[in-house]
């Protein structure tokens, strides 16, 4: 007997509604996964759009769904077109960026660990799920980059001045290193380093991105404070081999980015055993799994191990990575294994700041000051609260957290004449006492702040 039973597009969402991405831990409805719903007697169609096309759920939801909605009375045949649009970060004003959804640091707290191999190969690994992804080089001192990717190519200029960078592998990169000579020693105290990072910035035209990695110098210096403060970063990973050494000065990079309120999205233990290439053998000759304990410990998220594979340098020195030079290898297996888990990282750090953060800043031109946020909620300010509660060193000791700013030292009709975004993670306000260095973390904003009554929303 014919299936006669009327299928409703109700039914079909709360059928759906019982698909759960485990990453986000919320439901495909909720999260607004399903896009472009259609029904044609038993014939149901949709797409499932996910935050990222390096979902490492992808499958296993689309699967979920099917049966989900196989098993309504009434239909015959179902039809999942998996989509994905990369979730954006909050474009900040004349932010040069603007295209650029997604932008992570890869960082170490020492050289030789591998950083920038892991670099391009995850680069590689992202842009084989059909995202946009660009790298740029920060190591100004080493770059390597261009190199790894196999090209010299120098960068051309736009109509409006703008440099395009070149494309390696479908990857846009910027590097000192096609810029220089190869030979070239680039002899540059740290402003000088750090003002042509910023140019790379502002001065690039970087296009439309889903994922843009900095490969950062390896320690906690001036080129990596530079960057976090400039850049609204969406996270950072760090780069690690199972040494005990390696991990300790790990744990000192992790410490920095979490200080600056930047996301730590997850550790990679490189280098975690070697490839025998005649027998394909592991042997752990920097021992094993200190990179995951590691992130144990420290509340982060482990995003893989990636093993030591011969072919891992000469890949390196001919510009074909592993991933290209040797797709089936257990090594590019592994960084496709991380570049999914990172973009599962991102999905869930996005999707869970978005409360945290601002959606308006009228912290100077209403009154009284006030803030919006994503989340619906909307803090007020009293311009003298926020200029003695000021977090710079000097108005608090920076051993201490004591208080040295006095309300004597702060005029009565002080105001604020600007809020200028700094990094991801929070404003430097501008007072009309002429005070501009402290920069107040979005937590320290909602904590200052009151929250406004229903009626002045």
């Amino acid at each position: 007997m014919a299936n006669t039973a009327e299928v409703t597009e109700t039914a079909v969402l709360n059928a759906l509604k019982q698909v759960y991405d485990p990453d986000l831990n919320q439901d495909i409805v909720t999260l607004g996964f399903v896009k472009n719903l259609r029904i044609c007697g038993g014939a149901v169609g949709f797409d499932i759009e996910l935050t990222t096309p390096a979902c490492p759920m992808k499958e296993r939801l689309k699967r979920e769904a099917n049966d989900a909605v196989k098993a309504l009375p009434g239909v015959d045949a179902v039809t999942i077109a998996m989509t994905a649009r990369t979730r954006s970060r909050t474009v900040t004003r004349d932010d040069a960026l603007r295209g650029v959804k997604n932008i992570v640091a890869i960082a170490s707290g020492k050289g030789g660990v591998g950083k920038s191999t892991a670099t391009v190969n995850i680069a590689l690994a992202l842009a084989a799920t059909g995202a946009r992804v660009g790298i740029l080089d920060a190591d100004v001192y080493g770059p390597s980059i261009p190199g790894m990717l196999g090209t010299t190519e120098r960068p051309s200029a736009d109509a409006g001045g703008l440099a395009v960078p070149p494309v390696a592998r479908g990857i846009k990169v910027m590097s000192v290193g096609v810029l220089v000579d190869p030979d070239e020693a680039t002899v540059w105290r740290g402003p000088i380093a750090s003002h042509i990072l910023q140019q790379f910035l502002s001065g690039v035209a970087w296009g439309e991105l889903d994922y843009l990695l900095l490969d950062l110098p390896p320690g906690t210096g001036d080129v990596q404070l530079t960057l976090t403060q400039s850049v609204p970063l969406n996270g950072a990973v760090i780069v690690t081999t199972p040494q005990d050494v390696a991990l300790r000065i790990a744990r000192k990079g992790l410490r920095m980015f979490q200080k600056l309120s930047v996301p730590v999205l997850g550790i990679i233990e490189n280098m975690a055993g070697f490839v025998c290439p005649k027998c394909q053998t592991v042997h752990d000759i920097f021992r094993k799994g200190g990179g995951e304990r590691t992130a144990r410990e420290l509340a982060v998220p482990f995003l893989g191990s990636i093993p030591l594979d011969p072919r891992m340098v000469e890949g390196g020195d001919s510009g074909e990575p592993l991933v290209v030079l040797a797709p089936e290898s257990a090594g590019a297996k592994a960084f496709e294994a991380v570049a999914r888990n990172l973009a599962a990282q991102l999905s869930i750090s996005n999707t869970a700041e978005q409360t945290r953060r601002p959606r308006e800043l009228h912290l100077h031109d209403q009154t009284p000051p006030r803030i919006v946020w994503e989340d619906g909620a909307v803090t007020v300010y009293d311009h003298r609260v926020l200029r003695l509660a000021c977090p710079c060193a000097a108005c608090q000791d920076e051993m201490t957290g004591q208080r040295t700013v006095q309300e004597a030292d702060v005029p009565p009709d002080i105001k604020v004449l600007d809020a200028v975004p700094v990094g991801r993670y929070g404003l430097n306000l501008v007072f009309n006492d002429r005070h501009a260095t402290g920069i107040y973390s979005f937590d320290l904003l909602r904590e200052l702040g009151e929250l406004a009554e229903p009626q002045q929303r």
